[in-house]
């Protein structure tokens, strides 16, 4: 079974590591794009890309700030279901427990009980990024505080092992507890920061179609985080996984069973201009060997941002025909830039240089969607 490895180079500057072929310097920063924190440090006005290498220590600040504050009004507390052999009846009998060992003849009853608990899937969420952001942080001192606190939470009763993200993801927040929110989105970025290691030699990855399917959507999350934190101000609404409705005129019984439907990646709304693009983020290189040609853009591609735009035509969206589309992949061998106007559409085709400085992925960013004309 092959792998898909991360390779660090040692002939490349700053530890550029290589999935397959596109290389890439800080996956964190793409994890950190799409996350919600983002967002708050954009407006604390912390300059993330000027220090690009303390991602680390600088989420890890942000889940010990929360941990704390949470600790100081106290921890949100929630119930467990649990089952016991009791002396008197509690919650609910369970009938079948009690017949078969007998438990009334010797006056005890099997229950079943909801119990308030501080060791709540979330709070041992919260531990176990504490714990683990500790081992990757440069910060000595940041890692003795991670440290300290996760065994403050277990001396609080917090000691149970790591949820899974289906237990995490199902905890709902009500306006009692809407303080964990950001906790446990400081805990769920310090746990995927922990996931990947920067360390000089080569890395694998297990499960080589999970993971390649993980950074693809690591990818296209990150790109739209990053709009929609930076061009918001400036008047753009950012939508991700947009779907648009085919403008049907007449259909059979049973074509919606079988009609794919067409969920952009991310749209980027002017609302003063009316200006739109359409971005579809694509991690492979831009170009592939073609029959005729030595490099040709990938056909089923072009297509597929072709029929984006023209679809909507005579729609009654007001941003349809002033419309541009924007395939944005990494850059592999060289960064590309090439563009073409059909039916009154630009389609432009780009690369991020993902093993760029941070501060140079970010002016990327920001130049591909810049706008004019096409050359």
């Amino acid at each position: 079974m092959t792998s898909v490895s991360i390779d660090s180079r040692a002939d490349i500057p700053d530890q550029v590591g290589y999935i397959g072929r596109i290389p890439v310097r800080n996956l964190w920063l793409l994890m950190l794009y799409a996350s919600d924190l983002f967002r708050e440090l954009e407006n604390a006005k912390v300059a993330v890309e000027d220090n690009p290498d303390e991602i680390a220590d600088l989420v890890a600040e942000l889940l010990c700030r929360r941990v704390e504050r949470r600790i100081q009004r106290n921890l949100n507390y929630g119930y467990q279901s649990r089952e016991a052999v009791l002396s008197r009846l509690r919650g609910r009998i369970d009938l079948l427990s009690t017949e078969r060992h007998r438990l009334l003849d010797r006056g005890k009853i099997a229950c079943r009980f909801d119990e308030l608990t501080i060791d709540t899937p979330r709070n041992r969420y919260v531990r176990t990024a504490l714990e683990e952001v500790s081992k990757i942080v440069v910060s000595k001192a940041l890692a003795h505080r991670c440290r300290s606190l996760a065994i403050s939470l277990r001396r609080m009763g917090v000691i149970g092992d790591r949820p899974n993200r289906s237990e995490v993801s199902v905890d709902r927040f009500g306006r009692h507890d809407s303080g964990d929110q950001s906790m446990v989105a400081a805990a769920h970025l310090a746990l995927n920061l922990a996931l990947p290691t920067e360390s000089m030699g080569a890395k694998m990855l297990s499960s080589p179609d999970r993971e390649i399917h993980w950074i693809r959507k690591l990818y296209e999350k990150g790109i739209a985080g990053f709009y929609d934190v930076t061009l918001s101000p400036q008047g753009w609404r950012v939508e991700a996984g947009k779907t648009y409705n085919w403008q049907v005129e007449s259909k059979s019984s049973g074509i919606d069973k079988v009609l794919p439907s067409m969920r952009t990646d991310i749209i980027l709304n002017h609302l003063e201009t009316g200006r739109r693009i359409i971005i579809d983020t694509k991690f492979n290189s831009v170009v592939t060997r073609g029959w005729h040609h030595e490099e040709t853009l990938r056909s089923g591609y072009v297509y597929q941002i072709y029929v984006y735009l023209r679809s909507q035509e005579g729609s009654d969206d007001p941003f349809a025909e002033n419309s541009s589309g924007l395939l944005l992949h990494p850059s592999v061998d060289s960064s590309f830039s090439e563009s073409v106007v059909i039916q009154n559409h630009e389609i432009r085709f780009a690369t991020v240089n993902l093993g760029a400085t941070a501060k140079e992925i970010r002016e990327q960013l920001l130049k591909v969607v810049g706008g004019g004309s096409c050359n």
